[in-house]
Protein backbone atom coordinates (compact mmCIF):
# COMPACT_ATOMS: atom_id res chain seq x y z
CA UNK A 1 0.00 0.00 0.00
CA UNK A 2 0.94 3.56 -0.60
CA UNK A 3 3.07 5.03 1.95
CA UNK A 4 2.51 8.85 3.56
CA UNK A 5 6.25 8.89 4.59
CA UNK A 6 9.57 8.10 2.87
CA UNK A 7 11.54 8.23 6.39
CA UNK A 8 9.42 8.69 9.69
CA UNK A 9 12.23 9.83 12.55
CA UNK A 10 10.78 8.17 15.97
CA UNK A 11 12.02 10.43 18.91
CA UNK A 12 12.74 13.36 17.28
CA UNK A 13 12.70 15.56 20.46
CA UNK A 14 15.05 13.66 22.03
CA UNK A 15 19.09 14.56 21.98
CA UNK A 16 20.21 12.01 19.24
CA UNK A 17 16.57 12.80 17.46
CA UNK A 18 16.97 16.52 17.03
CA UNK A 19 20.90 15.94 15.54
CA UNK A 20 19.31 13.15 13.16
CA UNK A 21 16.33 15.56 12.32
CA UNK A 22 19.41 18.76 11.57
CA UNK A 23 20.99 16.45 9.57
CA UNK A 24 18.01 15.18 7.20
CA UNK A 25 17.00 19.10 7.47
CA UNK A 26 20.80 20.25 6.23
CA UNK A 27 21.89 17.34 3.95
CA UNK A 28 18.38 16.09 2.29
CA UNK A 29 16.04 19.23 2.69
CA UNK A 30 12.15 18.75 2.87
CA UNK A 31 10.28 18.33 -0.11
CA UNK A 32 9.11 15.73 -2.41
CA UNK A 33 12.15 14.08 -3.20
CA UNK A 34 12.28 13.35 0.60
CA UNK A 35 9.01 13.24 2.87
CA UNK A 36 9.69 12.66 6.20
CA UNK A 37 8.02 13.49 9.28
CA UNK A 38 9.07 13.91 13.03
CA UNK A 39 7.50 11.32 15.81
CA UNK A 40 7.12 11.14 18.95
CA UNK A 41 4.96 11.78 22.19
CA UNK A 42 4.20 15.01 23.04
CA UNK A 43 2.93 17.69 20.08
CA UNK A 44 4.38 20.79 21.80
CA UNK A 45 8.12 19.46 22.07
CA UNK A 46 7.95 18.17 18.27
CA UNK A 47 6.43 21.62 17.47
CA UNK A 48 9.87 23.34 19.02
CA UNK A 49 12.07 20.95 16.94
CA UNK A 50 10.34 21.72 13.51
CA UNK A 51 10.59 25.25 14.64
CA UNK A 52 14.65 25.35 14.92
CA UNK A 53 15.26 23.26 11.75
CA UNK A 54 13.47 26.56 9.67
CA UNK A 55 17.00 28.07 10.26
CA UNK A 56 17.99 25.20 8.17
CA UNK A 57 15.21 24.84 5.67
CA UNK A 58 12.14 27.24 5.98
CA UNK A 59 10.29 24.28 3.93
CA UNK A 60 11.11 22.71 7.56
CA UNK A 61 7.53 24.44 8.84
CA UNK A 62 5.69 22.07 6.76
CA UNK A 63 7.19 19.08 7.92
CA UNK A 64 3.98 16.67 9.25
CA UNK A 65 4.20 15.50 12.69
CA UNK A 66 3.08 12.18 13.76
CA UNK A 67 1.81 11.62 17.44
CA UNK A 68 2.26 8.11 19.46
CA UNK A 69 3.39 6.27 22.68
CA UNK A 70 6.08 3.55 22.34
CA UNK A 71 3.88 1.67 25.32
CA UNK A 72 0.75 2.31 23.29
CA UNK A 73 0.57 -0.48 20.72
CA UNK A 74 -2.16 0.38 18.68
CA UNK A 75 -0.54 3.87 17.96
CA UNK A 76 2.67 1.78 17.18
CA UNK A 77 0.69 0.16 14.32
CA UNK A 78 -0.78 3.02 12.78
CA UNK A 79 2.12 4.67 12.31
CA UNK A 80 4.28 1.81 11.56
CA UNK A 81 1.79 1.26 8.40
CA UNK A 82 1.97 4.89 7.20
CA UNK A 83 6.19 4.82 6.41
CA UNK A 84 8.19 3.34 4.39
CA UNK A 85 10.90 3.80 7.43
CA UNK A 86 10.88 4.29 11.00
CA UNK A 87 14.16 5.55 12.02
CA UNK A 88 14.44 5.18 15.71
CA UNK A 89 16.73 7.11 18.27
CA UNK A 90 14.46 5.73 21.33
CA UNK A 91 16.78 4.30 23.97
CA UNK A 92 17.04 2.68 25.74
CA UNK A 93 15.75 0.19 23.58
CA UNK A 94 15.32 -2.64 25.53
CA UNK A 95 12.93 -0.36 27.90
CA UNK A 96 11.52 1.47 24.94
CA UNK A 97 12.13 -0.39 21.14
CA UNK A 98 10.29 -3.80 21.50
CA UNK A 99 6.65 -2.74 20.27
CA UNK A 100 7.87 -0.73 17.13
CA UNK A 101 10.18 -2.99 16.23
CA UNK A 102 6.97 -5.44 16.25
CA UNK A 103 4.59 -3.07 14.82
CA UNK A 104 7.36 -2.25 11.96
CA UNK A 105 7.64 -6.15 11.00
CA UNK A 106 3.34 -6.61 11.34
CA UNK A 107 3.23 -3.80 9.15
CA UNK A 108 5.96 -4.87 6.27
CA UNK A 109 7.72 -1.61 6.93
CA UNK A 110 11.67 -1.31 7.49
CA UNK A 111 13.24 -0.26 10.72
CA UNK A 112 16.99 1.33 11.74
CA UNK A 113 18.14 2.15 14.93
CA UNK A 114 21.63 3.11 16.42
CA UNK A 115 21.20 0.89 19.41
CA UNK A 116 24.24 -1.96 21.51
CA UNK A 117 22.45 -3.18 23.84
CA UNK A 118 22.64 -6.69 22.55
CA UNK A 119 20.39 -8.44 25.07
CA UNK A 120 17.55 -6.38 22.87
CA UNK A 121 19.20 -7.16 19.15
CA UNK A 122 19.28 -11.40 20.22
CA UNK A 123 15.30 -10.35 21.66
CA UNK A 124 14.60 -9.09 18.15
CA UNK A 125 16.27 -11.94 16.42
CA UNK A 126 14.30 -14.83 18.14
CA UNK A 127 10.98 -12.74 18.24
CA UNK A 128 10.88 -10.93 15.17
CA UNK A 129 13.42 -12.88 12.28
CA UNK A 130 11.24 -15.46 10.50
CA UNK A 131 8.13 -13.04 10.39
CA UNK A 132 10.51 -10.55 9.11
CA UNK A 133 11.72 -12.68 6.51
CA UNK A 134 7.14 -13.44 5.81
CA UNK A 135 6.46 -9.70 5.45
CA UNK A 136 9.48 -8.26 4.06
CA UNK A 137 10.09 -5.87 6.72
CA UNK A 138 14.13 -5.41 7.32
CA UNK A 139 14.78 -4.68 10.67
CA UNK A 140 18.17 -3.03 10.99
CA UNK A 141 19.80 -2.54 14.18
CA UNK A 142 23.02 -0.98 15.16
CA UNK A 143 23.39 1.61 12.34
CA UNK A 144 25.83 4.15 14.31
CA UNK A 145 29.34 3.93 16.14
CA UNK A 146 28.20 0.67 17.09
CA UNK A 147 28.32 -0.97 15.05
CA UNK A 148 29.17 0.28 11.25
CA UNK A 149 32.85 1.11 11.23
CA UNK A 150 33.46 -2.45 12.43
CA UNK A 151 30.50 -4.05 10.64
CA UNK A 152 31.08 -2.29 6.96
CA UNK A 153 34.54 -1.91 7.62
CA UNK A 154 34.95 -5.47 7.66
CA UNK A 155 32.78 -5.99 4.49
CA UNK A 156 35.19 -3.24 3.11
CA UNK A 157 38.40 -5.75 3.47
CA UNK A 158 36.40 -9.16 2.25
CA UNK A 159 35.24 -7.17 -0.98
CA UNK A 160 38.72 -5.81 -1.74
CA UNK A 161 40.72 -9.16 -0.74
CA UNK A 162 38.11 -10.84 -3.63
CA UNK A 163 38.27 -8.59 -6.21
CA UNK A 164 42.12 -8.48 -6.03
CA UNK A 165 43.36 -11.38 -4.53
CA UNK A 166 40.34 -13.90 -5.59
CA UNK A 167 39.47 -14.72 -1.48
CA UNK A 168 38.24 -13.51 1.74
CA UNK A 169 40.29 -12.92 4.84
CA UNK A 170 40.70 -14.99 7.01
CA UNK A 171 40.74 -13.03 10.16
CA UNK A 172 40.30 -9.22 10.48
CA UNK A 173 41.45 -6.83 13.44
CA UNK A 174 39.61 -4.31 13.75
CA UNK A 175 41.32 -1.03 16.33
CA UNK A 176 39.47 1.62 17.78
CA UNK A 177 42.09 4.26 17.73
CA UNK A 178 42.33 7.96 18.55
CA UNK A 179 38.95 9.55 18.72
CA UNK A 180 37.42 12.32 20.71
CA UNK A 181 33.93 12.74 22.14
CA UNK A 182 31.14 12.72 24.93
CA UNK A 183 28.25 11.26 25.84
CA UNK A 184 24.04 12.00 26.59
CA UNK A 185 22.08 11.16 28.49
CA UNK A 186 20.44 8.73 26.17
CA UNK A 187 23.64 6.81 26.15
CA UNK A 188 24.19 6.58 29.72
CA UNK A 189 20.50 5.57 30.15
CA UNK A 190 21.36 2.81 28.19
CA UNK A 191 24.55 1.47 29.68
CA UNK A 192 22.46 1.65 33.19
CA UNK A 193 19.96 -0.73 31.90
CA UNK A 194 22.48 -3.15 30.20
CA UNK A 195 23.26 -3.41 33.51
CA UNK A 196 21.26 -3.51 36.04
CA UNK A 197 19.41 -6.58 33.46
CA UNK A 198 22.83 -7.93 33.33
CA UNK A 199 22.90 -7.90 37.19
CA UNK A 200 19.29 -9.80 37.68
CA UNK A 201 19.06 -12.08 34.66
CA UNK A 202 21.81 -14.49 34.45
CA UNK A 203 20.69 -15.10 30.52
CA UNK A 204 21.62 -11.77 29.86
CA UNK A 205 25.06 -12.66 31.49
CA UNK A 206 25.41 -15.43 29.34
CA UNK A 207 24.22 -13.94 26.37
CA UNK A 208 26.85 -11.05 27.00
CA UNK A 209 29.88 -13.57 27.82
CA UNK A 210 29.17 -15.23 24.00
CA UNK A 211 30.72 -14.23 21.11
CA UNK A 212 28.21 -15.61 18.75
CA UNK A 213 25.70 -14.46 21.05
CA UNK A 214 24.10 -12.89 17.46
CA UNK A 215 24.55 -15.81 15.17
CA UNK A 216 21.55 -17.61 14.18
CA UNK A 217 22.23 -21.56 15.38
CA UNK A 218 23.69 -19.48 19.01
CA UNK A 219 25.08 -22.00 20.53
CA UNK A 220 27.41 -23.14 17.94
CA UNK A 221 31.35 -22.99 18.38
CA UNK A 222 32.97 -20.97 16.20
CA UNK A 223 36.99 -20.21 16.55
CA UNK A 224 36.73 -16.81 18.71
CA UNK A 225 36.53 -16.32 22.08
CA UNK A 226 36.31 -13.89 24.76
CA UNK A 227 36.97 -10.63 23.58
CA UNK A 228 40.17 -8.68 24.42
CA UNK A 229 41.11 -8.08 28.37
CA UNK A 230 44.41 -7.01 29.00
CA UNK A 231 47.17 -5.71 27.67
CA UNK A 232 48.70 -6.85 24.37
CA UNK A 233 51.05 -5.61 21.92
CA UNK A 234 50.10 -6.31 18.19
CA UNK A 235 53.10 -6.73 15.66
CA UNK A 236 50.60 -6.13 12.45
CA UNK A 237 49.55 -2.62 13.74
CA UNK A 238 53.06 -2.28 15.78
CA UNK A 239 50.86 -0.82 18.15
CA UNK A 240 49.81 -1.43 22.26
CA UNK A 241 46.07 -2.57 22.50
CA UNK A 242 43.99 -2.72 25.09
CA UNK A 243 40.14 -3.87 25.51
CA UNK A 244 37.46 -1.99 24.13
CA UNK A 245 34.36 -1.49 25.17
CA UNK A 246 31.81 -1.69 22.43
CA UNK A 247 33.82 -4.91 20.81
CA UNK A 248 30.62 -6.23 22.85
CA UNK A 249 28.44 -5.50 20.37
CA UNK A 250 30.80 -4.91 17.51
CA UNK A 251 32.11 -8.38 17.47
CA UNK A 252 28.77 -9.73 17.85
CA UNK A 253 27.40 -7.87 14.56
CA UNK A 254 30.07 -8.58 12.52
CA UNK A 255 29.82 -12.25 13.05
CA UNK A 256 26.14 -11.99 11.97
CA UNK A 257 27.02 -10.48 9.17
CA UNK A 258 28.99 -13.32 7.66
CA UNK A 259 26.49 -15.91 9.28
CA UNK A 260 23.51 -13.90 7.09
CA UNK A 261 25.34 -13.70 4.45
CA UNK A 262 26.09 -17.71 4.19
CA UNK A 263 29.24 -17.59 5.67
CA UNK A 264 31.16 -15.93 2.44
CA UNK A 265 33.83 -15.16 4.87
CA UNK A 266 34.34 -19.27 6.20
CA UNK A 267 32.72 -20.81 9.23
CA UNK A 268 36.45 -20.70 10.12
CA UNK A 269 36.56 -16.90 9.77
CA UNK A 270 38.02 -15.00 12.95
CA UNK A 271 37.54 -11.44 14.15
CA UNK A 272 38.64 -9.35 17.10
CA UNK A 273 38.35 -5.64 18.45
CA UNK A 274 40.72 -3.94 20.71
CA UNK A 275 41.54 -0.42 21.46
CA UNK A 276 44.76 0.85 20.23
CA UNK A 277 47.48 3.19 21.88
CA UNK A 278 50.38 4.14 20.24
CA UNK A 279 54.26 2.51 20.80
CA UNK A 280 57.03 2.74 23.18
CA UNK A 281 56.22 2.75 27.37
CA UNK A 282 53.69 5.74 26.72
CA UNK A 283 51.74 3.50 24.56
CA UNK A 284 52.23 0.47 27.28
CA UNK A 285 51.22 2.81 29.91
CA UNK A 286 47.79 4.23 28.21
CA UNK A 287 46.87 0.64 27.56
CA UNK A 288 47.53 -0.89 30.92
CA UNK A 289 45.27 2.24 32.32
CA UNK A 290 42.14 1.31 30.25
CA UNK A 291 42.73 -2.29 31.05
CA UNK A 292 42.84 -1.85 34.41
CA UNK A 293 39.87 1.00 34.57
CA UNK A 294 37.60 -1.30 32.60
CA UNK A 295 38.02 -4.21 34.86
CA UNK A 296 37.58 -2.23 37.87
CA UNK A 297 34.82 -0.28 35.93
CA UNK A 298 33.01 -3.36 34.57
CA UNK A 299 33.31 -5.34 38.16
CA UNK A 300 32.00 -1.82 40.24
CA UNK A 301 28.45 -1.66 38.51
CA UNK A 302 27.72 -5.28 39.22
CA UNK A 303 26.99 -4.03 42.85
CA UNK A 304 23.45 -2.46 42.95
CA UNK A 305 24.64 0.78 45.33
CA UNK A 306 27.58 1.78 42.73
CA UNK A 307 25.84 1.21 40.01
CA UNK A 308 23.04 3.87 41.12
CA UNK A 309 26.15 6.13 42.66
CA UNK A 310 27.11 5.76 38.74
CA UNK A 311 23.56 6.58 37.17
CA UNK A 312 23.40 10.06 39.53
CA UNK A 313 26.61 11.12 37.90
CA UNK A 314 26.14 10.37 34.48
CA UNK A 315 24.02 13.25 32.21
CA UNK A 316 20.44 13.19 32.34
CA UNK A 317 17.80 12.20 29.74
CA UNK A 318 17.91 14.92 26.92
CA UNK A 319 21.47 16.20 27.59
CA UNK A 320 24.57 15.85 25.82
CA UNK A 321 27.74 17.50 24.57
CA UNK A 322 27.79 20.87 22.89
CA UNK A 323 27.93 21.70 19.01
CA UNK A 324 31.55 22.89 19.75
CA UNK A 325 32.59 19.74 21.62
CA UNK A 326 30.60 17.68 18.65
CA UNK A 327 32.57 20.01 16.16
CA UNK A 328 36.25 18.99 17.40
CA UNK A 329 35.33 15.34 17.84
CA UNK A 330 36.53 12.81 15.23
CA UNK A 331 37.54 9.36 15.31
CA UNK A 332 39.96 6.86 13.51
CA UNK A 333 39.50 2.42 13.73
CA UNK A 334 41.91 0.94 11.56
CA UNK A 335 41.39 -2.73 10.38
CA UNK A 336 44.10 -5.37 9.22
CA UNK A 337 42.98 -8.35 7.48
CA UNK A 338 44.79 -11.60 6.95
CA UNK A 339 44.57 -13.09 3.70
CA UNK A 340 44.83 -17.24 3.82
CA UNK A 341 48.04 -19.04 2.99
CA UNK A 342 50.43 -16.58 3.63
CA UNK A 343 49.27 -14.36 0.71
CA UNK A 344 49.55 -11.27 2.59
CA UNK A 345 47.56 -8.78 4.29
CA UNK A 346 45.13 -5.91 3.99
CA UNK A 347 44.73 -2.66 6.06
CA UNK A 348 41.97 -0.76 6.25
CA UNK A 349 40.88 3.05 7.59
CA UNK A 350 37.31 4.33 8.70
CA UNK A 351 37.72 7.95 9.78
CA UNK A 352 34.84 10.31 10.99
CA UNK A 353 35.09 14.20 11.29
CA UNK A 354 33.08 15.12 14.39
CA UNK A 355 31.89 13.33 17.74
CA UNK A 356 31.76 9.23 16.62
CA UNK A 357 28.33 8.71 19.17
CA UNK A 358 26.29 12.00 17.97
CA UNK A 359 27.86 13.90 14.99
CA UNK A 360 28.63 10.49 13.05
CA UNK A 361 26.10 8.26 14.68
CA UNK A 362 23.42 11.15 13.45
CA UNK A 363 25.07 10.85 10.09
CA UNK A 364 25.26 6.93 9.88
CA UNK A 365 21.52 6.96 11.45
CA UNK A 366 20.42 9.06 8.54
CA UNK A 367 22.31 7.73 5.70
CA UNK A 368 20.69 4.07 6.28
CA UNK A 369 17.41 5.08 6.52
CA UNK A 370 17.69 6.92 3.46
CA UNK A 371 19.26 4.03 2.16
CA UNK A 372 16.38 1.05 3.14
CA UNK A 373 13.88 3.82 1.84
CA UNK A 374 15.83 4.75 -1.38
CA UNK A 375 18.10 2.35 -2.60
CA UNK A 376 15.76 -0.31 -3.80
CA UNK A 377 17.30 -3.58 -6.03
CA UNK A 378 21.21 -2.38 -5.20
CA UNK A 379 20.37 -3.49 -1.66
CA UNK A 380 18.76 -7.11 0.11
CA UNK A 381 15.21 -6.92 -0.58
CA UNK A 382 14.40 -10.16 1.83
CA UNK A 383 13.23 -9.20 5.11
CA UNK A 384 14.71 -10.54 8.48
CA UNK A 385 16.29 -8.80 11.86
CA UNK A 386 19.84 -8.20 9.82
CA UNK A 387 22.91 -6.00 10.24
CA UNK A 388 24.44 -2.78 8.37
CA UNK A 389 26.18 -5.41 5.98
CA UNK A 390 24.13 -8.13 5.54
CA UNK A 391 21.17 -5.94 4.52
CA UNK A 392 22.86 -2.78 3.21
CA UNK A 393 26.53 -3.24 1.94
CA UNK A 394 28.75 -1.69 0.04
CA UNK A 395 25.85 0.66 -0.98
CA UNK A 396 25.50 2.34 2.36
CA UNK A 397 29.66 2.58 2.32
CA UNK A 398 29.47 4.78 -0.70
CA UNK A 399 26.86 6.68 0.16
CA UNK A 400 28.96 7.56 3.84
CA UNK A 401 31.70 8.32 1.67
CA UNK A 402 30.09 11.09 -0.20
CA UNK A 403 28.60 12.12 3.44
CA UNK A 404 32.19 12.90 4.39
CA UNK A 405 33.17 9.89 6.39
CA UNK A 406 36.76 7.68 4.99
CA UNK A 407 36.43 4.48 4.15
CA UNK A 408 39.80 3.01 2.66
CA UNK A 409 41.15 0.00 1.95
CA UNK A 410 44.62 -1.69 0.19
CA UNK A 411 47.33 -3.98 0.25
CA UNK A 412 49.65 -3.72 3.44
CA UNK A 413 53.25 -2.88 2.72
CA UNK A 414 55.45 -5.49 2.88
Amino acid sequence: MPRSFDVLLWGATGFTGQLVAEYLARHHGVGRELRWALGGRSKEKLERVRASLEAIDPRARELPLVLGDGTDRASLDRLAVDASVVCSTVGPYALHGKELVAACVEAGTDYCDLTGEPQFVRAMIDAHHERAGATGARIVCCCGYDSIPSDLGTLMLQEHAQKKHGARCAEVKHFAGEAKGGISGGTAASMVSLMDEAARDPEVRRLLNDPYALDPGRGEAGPDGHDQRGVRWDADLAMWTGPFLMAAINTRVVRRSNALLGYAWGRDFRYREAMSFGKGAAGWLRAAGVSAGTAFGTAAVTVAPVRRLVAKRLPAPGDGPSKEVRDRGFFVSRLVGTLPDGKGKLRGTVRGTSDPGYGETAKMLSESALCLARDGDAIRRQGGVLTPASCMGMRLVERLRDAGMTFDVGDASK
